[in-house]
């Protein structure tokens, strides 16, 4: 019996919102017998319903996924779906990324300009339960990274699940009614999650929020940062 034979099947779910690129993604993937798709999302808040209804072993995400930035969506996943490991798929790749994808429950960081075996290889690592870090990254770099500390606490890990789900619709910049209706909530219960996030992260207006949702990577740079790695001091 060969190796592929031998491999249980995996089962995968795609979130990016770059049809061609999940249709590429797929039809690469399915070439693999130890693999299926099973579900499909281009849009952050669908995500965590999406693994809710499937439980894929793997789930393969974008960092930049309109709704909801993918390391928030990585969170949820996490806490909802334990078993369902993630990859992040992206062309960013600079140490906050990187620590807070982990941080937030992924598994495996993939870059968009890696080669496509660098991604069957990420989905039976972290099947197996081990972590997966495409090259440049490497394990002993990551590590340090990971052990640095921080500079003190975060105001953004005091918001509740829906005020994330908030701001992060509100840094995109949909109104209060656009968010009510993608969330299922009123306007009013829109405002007031809005209303606490920004009291909590002491931001006291909207050009304050934009400025905030860029300096912690709620949205992504205009362009992918450059994939210099340079190891943290000591």
């Amino acid at each position: 019996m060969n190796g592929a034979a031998r491999r249980r099947l995996t089962t995968l779910a795609l979130a990016d919102d770059e049809t061609v690129v999940r249709q590429a993604i797929r039809c690469y993937l399915e070439q693999h017998r130890d693999f299926r798709i099973v579900g499909e999302s281009a849009d952050g808040l669908g995500v965590a319903s999406l693994v809710r209804k499937v439980r894929p072993d793997v789930l393969i995400m974008a960092v930049a996924l309109p709704g909801m930035f993918g390391l928030e969506v990585a969170r949820m996943v996490r806490d909802e779906s334990p078993n369902t490991r993630v990859i992040m798929l992206t062309r960013y790749v600079n140490e906050w990324y990187v620590t807070e994808s982990l941080r937030n429950g992924a598994s495996g960081y993939v870059l968009k300009q890696a080669t496509a075996h660098h991604l069957v290889r990420a989905i039976r690592t972290v099947s197996r339960g081990r972590r997966f870090l495409s090259p440049p990254l490497s394990n002993t770099l990551v590590d340090r990274w990971l052990r640095a500390e921080r500079t003190g606490p975060d105001p953004y890990d005091r918001l509740t699940t829906r005020e994330r789900q908030v701001l992060h619709l509100v840094a995109a910049g949909e109104s209060a009614r656009q968010i009510a209706g993608r969330l299922e909530i009123s306007v009013r219960t829109a405002e007031a999650h809005r209303a606490n996030a920004m009291q909590k992260l002491g931001i006291e207006h909207q050009a304050g929020l934009i400025r905030y949702a860029l300096g912690r990577s709620i949205l992504p740079p205009a362009e992918a940062i450059s994939p210099q790695i340079r190891p943290i001091p000591g």
